[in-house]
Parts: C-alpha cells; sequence; structure tokens
C-alpha cells in the first residue's frame, strides 16, 4: 500500500519506487552466477581432418555462343562448331566417365551480352536433357 503524505490540504500518494527488492533479487543472481561460472567447463570442438586433393579439378568445358548464335565446344585446346540440337550429345561424349568418389566435368556457358537470353535457356535445356548435372554460366565481373 502507497504511503500517504498529509502534507497541504490533501491527502497525496507517494509514488516512488522501491528499489530494495530489485537489488536484492539482483544480487542473488549475481551470487548465483558466481558460484556456477567455475563449475561449467568450456566445451572442445572436434574439428574434421582434411588431407590433400587427389589431383587437380578437372578443367571445365566451355560452351560459346556468339553474336550470330553460333555455338562452339572448346575443351583442351580444341574448338568445335556444333548445331544446337547437337550440344548435349557432343558434351556427354566429351565428359569422361567417373567413379563415385569424383567430380564430373563441369560445363561452363559463354555467351555474348547482345543474343536473346532463349537461345542460353535451350542449349542449358539441351545439356539437361542429356543428363549433364553441372551447368554454369560464365560472366565479366567488374563495370
Amino acid at each position: 500500500m502507497p504511503a500517504v503524505n498529509s502534507r497541504g490540504r490533501g491527502r497525496r500518494t507517494i509514488s516512488e519506487i522501491n528499489m530494495v527488492p530489485f537489488i536484492d533479487v539482483m544480487l542473488v543472481l549475481l551470487i548465483i552466477f558466481m558460484v556456477t561460472a567455475p563449475l561449467i567447463t568450456p566445451s572442445m570442438i572436434s574439428l574434421p581432418k582434411v588431407g590433400k586433393a587427389a589431383g587437380q579439378p578437372p578443367r571445365p568445358i566451355e560452351i560459346q555462343i556468339g553474336k550470330d548464335e553460333r555455338i562452339e565446344i572448346k575443351t583442351e585446346g580444341k574448338s568445335v562448331k556444333i548445331r544446337l540440337g547437337e550440344v548435349g550429345a557432343a558434351v556427354k561424349r566429351l565428359q569422361p566417365a567417373v567413379p563415385a568418389n569424383e567430380q564430373v566435368t563441369p560445363v561452363v556457358i559463354s555467351a555474348d551480352k547482345s543474343i536473346q537470353y532463349e537461345t542460353v535457356v535451350k542449349v542449358m535445356d539441351a545439356l539437361h536433357q542429356a543428363g549433364v548435372a553441372r551447368v554454369g554460366l560464365s560472366v565479366q565481373t567488374g563495370n
């Protein structure tokens, strides 16, 4: 019940917050933390170990789409012009069969920025239908 101050004409209540219970609770919490802190053991994280890579990652097969929408497949210094319908089969021939624990040779599509986006999507669709898993797009960074 708030204290009543009887100065002056009327009765007024004193609206001050009693800080003593708040300070008591804080001191009890501080003591609890001080007692339990030394008992907590720091956890150690066991990180996995890595070894060296078995070899160099495979060089990507590059598909270049020129301004005139001509498609070339470049791999290991050789360049072959090809039609859109033959892209998937040609890339599948160029990708060697790999064991389950090794990576498949990636395919990178480099297209001129002035060609239609539809042409790039058609090439990606042909690769997807041929079962090529790793396909990426080459972009130019910077300004």
